[in-house]
């Protein structure tokens, strides 16, 4: 698992310790990448093997694979504000990483036949406008308005190629925003959507720059890791050639999800939101899809939650133990 230090990283190892298997099998082992330390996971009765590196480095990927994992989750990446800001740093990152690790897989099944369950977590961010008013169908043109948007969407075409050409057995799952995220913000420009619920019920004013129009596709973070393992089950023959397709979620205006917060929390807490405006995450979330229609993730069975309130609770119940802050 790259990106194993993450928020998803984290949380998607805690549910492979929980669940003990993945696709009807016993988990084993786990390793464990990031450019920080990933730490192991208490309880796990399995080998846990951890690096803390940079995965484009020479030889870093395939040093990863030395065990021949049988599924790979590459998480890795920079974000959307900081992907847009630090341009080098981002493609290095998102796709410099990413195809480090992909021709690590492929000089590997060359060697011996190794083919492992490639899970990607891409991105809406590789759609552009104009946008449909009834929602993004499945096939839409990807048309990336950011280098994030851009990285995720080359990333996408080397991971469907690497696929045809039989290296991996890869698929690419096009997260909305996940919402809400847990632990301190980081630069994401959708950071914000986070921070208007996550700071209030901690107490702490939230900063929105954007206005309370704008409308956005959002998964909890709960929902994110049951995208990754039911990715990891899907057949070549239920996904078909084209491996990457975007998952459900809910959409909502920012003033809607104010008023989540609002119902479930009080009239006091939504009070800490403050407005200010900020100029580039305004240009990045204006260039963003707001509707997913996601009919074929979920006729291959991929589920989120069905309203905000379920994902303001999702939080309540798994950061805050259930319960409000006074």
């Amino acid at each position: 698992m790259t990106g194993a230090a993450g928020m998803i990283g984290r949380k998607l190892t805690a549910r492979l310790v929980k669940d003990g298997k993945l696709n009807g099998e016993s988990v084993d082992a786990l390793t464990l990448t990031d450019v920080v330390a990933p730490e192991k996971p208490a309880g796990f009765k399995g080998t846990v093997a951890t690096k803390t590196a940079d995965l484009a480095g020479p030889g870093i990927a395939k040093e990863l694979l030395e065990k021949r994992p049988d599924v790979i989750f590459h998480l890795a990446g920079v974000v959307s504000g900081e992907a847009e800001t630090d341009f080098d740093k981002g493609y290095h990152v998102n796709l410099d990483g990413t195809r480090a690790l992909l021709e690590a897989v492929r000089r590997q099944h060359q060697v011996d036949g190794y083919k492992p369950k490639f899970v990607f977590t891409s991105s809406i961010a590789v759609y552009g406008t104009p946008f449909p008013d009834d929602g993004i169908p499945d096939d839409f043109h990807l048309t990336p308005l950011t280098s994030y948007g851009t990285q995720k969407a080359m990333s996408e075409l080397l991971l469907a190629d690497y696929t045809r050409r039989g290296f991996l057995d890869g698929v690419g799952i096009r997260l909305p925003t996940i919402c809400v995220r847990p632990g301190k913000p980081n630069k994401a420009a959708s950071g914000f959507f986070s921070g208007i619920i996550r700071e209030p019920l901690a107490g702490i004013e939230a900063v929105l720059p954007v206005a309370d129009t704008v409308r956005h596709t959002h998964a909890s973070p709960r929902a994110a890791v049951g995208f990754l393992i039911h990715a990891a089950g899907l057949t070549r023959e239920q996904l078909g050639p084209r491996v990457s397709l975007a998952m459900p979620g809910v959409c909502c205006t920012v003033a809607e999800q104010i008023d989540s917060l609002k119902r479930i929390a009080g009239d006091k807490v939504a009070a800490r939101i403050k407005r200010g405006p900020d100029p580039l995450v305004v240009r990045i979330v204006a260039g963003w899809s707001e509707r997913i229609n996601a009919e074929r993730a979920k006729k291959l069975g991929f589920k989120a939650e069905t309203s905000f309130d379920e994902i303001v609770k999702a939080h309540i119940e798994d950061e805050l133990g259930g319960k409000i802050p006074a």
